[in-house]
């Protein structure tokens, strides 16, 4: 199977002048970071790895900020898988095994390997952090030469940090642990590059586990352009078979 899921801040200050800035200071710069756009198209380079398999793909990548996240899988011009997610659903279908998926995000999290929704999705896409970070519950301090953010007192099943570039504030790092479901989730991004005066990854790493089963993506995008007309074609063929979730 293959997985084919998958701001600027008003001038980045120096870290220098921020060191002793408030945690809701930073959040809200980060916050402020993440990027204004209406449609989004890009060229992403994929690679998929399991325990079991290996993969590489190009392919094509549509937003709708808030609304549809698409992507199209193709070989010579031949397409071999499409994804369609919204806030509300997930729809999937490739042409080598003839099947199909058309449901919640369940199908979304056995791809990435831990539980996701549509605005984590997009938040990850994107260089944001995928959690709700609210400033009364978080703190902020600079360490090697980042901002480190993490909860004033960590829940002991939901063990969450980030780190944030201090001339961007977007996301260096981000880690989520849970040592009960024997579950860990890693995000690191690469440089960002500006396209009209907001920053947009350039390379994703992420890696998951879950009780052993791990799993490996790493997205470079390999051209950005926003606010272009795009469109979201997405039909199931007749005679496809549907997939069947445990």
């Amino acid at each position: 199977m293959l997985l084919l899921v998958l701001a600027s801040c008003g001038g980045a200050k120096n870290i220098a002048d921020i060191e002793n800035a408030s945690a809701k200071e930073v959040i809200s710069a980060h916050k402020a970071a993440a990027p204004e756009f209406k449609t989004l198209a890009s060229r992403v380079q994929l690679v998929y790895e399991t325990d079991e398999k290996l993969q590489s793909i190009t392919v094509s990548l549509r937003m709708e900020k808030d609304k549809n996240i698409w992507i199209k899988a193709s070989i010579l011009g031949i397409t071999i898988a499409k994804v369609l997610i919204t806030p509300t659903s997930v729809s999937y279908y490739e042409t080598i095994g003839s099947t199909y998926f058309e449901g919640d995000f369940a199908l979304l999290g056995e791809w990435i390997g831990t539980p996701i929704n549509f605005q984590q999705a997009q938040s990850m896409l994107l260089g944001q952090s995928i959690f709700t970070i609210n400033p009364t519950e978080y703190k902020s301090e600079v360490f090697q030469k980042k901002f480190k953010i993490q909860p004033k007192q960590q829940p002991q099943n939901f063990i969450h940090s980030l780190f944030l570039n201090p001339e961007n504030f977007k996301i260096a790092s981000e880690t989520l642990s849970q040592p009960k479901d024997e579950r860990l989730l890693s995000i690191r991004y690469g440089d960002y590059q500006k396209i009209e005066g907001q920053y947009y990854p350039s390379t994703i790493l992420i890696d998951t586990s879950e009780k052993g089963s791990k799993t490996k993506i790493e997205i470079n995008y390999k051209k950005i352009d926003v606010n272009v007309d795009v469109s979201f074609p997405f039909e199931i063929p007749q005679g496809y078979e549907e997939i069947q979730l445990n």
